[in-house]
């Protein structure tokens, strides 16, 4: 994970935990079949899925175990939610407090803008002969 990257803009790697299905349907499948571990080639061929098996569980536990969040009991979870949600109300309370306030300011003229305004366009006005407008 890059430095100053946000978790959350990485996707689970769903690959990851759809392969272990598969995988041990394979071992079973191989502990199943009639010849059993009886000969070299049937042992050689469960060990190898089995090792593949434990190899990519040990991967999917490890991403797991370090997803942000996974500490928390379901209770602290949602007492974490239920903050933010209270949070964002309270934003959302201060954002139209704030609007409001905004919207019921006094439209003041202004004379210095007006004037400023009459300096620009005067001084943009080219001038006739003379020197006069």
């Amino acid at each position: 994970m890059a430095i100053g990257t946000p978790e959350w803009t990485h996707s689970l790697p769903t690959a990851l935990f759809d392969e272990l299905l598969p995988k041990l349907a394979v071992v079973l499948e191989l502990t199943q079949k009639a010849e059993g571990t009886a000969t070299p080639v049937a042992k050689q061929a469960l060990l190898h899925a089995t090792n593949d098996f434990k190899y990519a569980l040990a991967q999917a536990k490890d991403y797991a175990s370090t997803l942000a969040g996974g500490d928390l009991l379901v209770e602290e979870q949602d007492s974490v939610v239920a903050m933010l949600e209270e949070l964002k109300q309270h934003k959302q309370q201060q954002l139209t407090q704030f609007a409001l306030e905004v919207e019921s300011l006094p439209t003041i003229a202004n004379p210095n803008i007006s004037s400023k305004m009459e300096i620009d366009s005067t001084a943009s006005t080219p001038f006739a002969s003379g020197g006069q407008l």
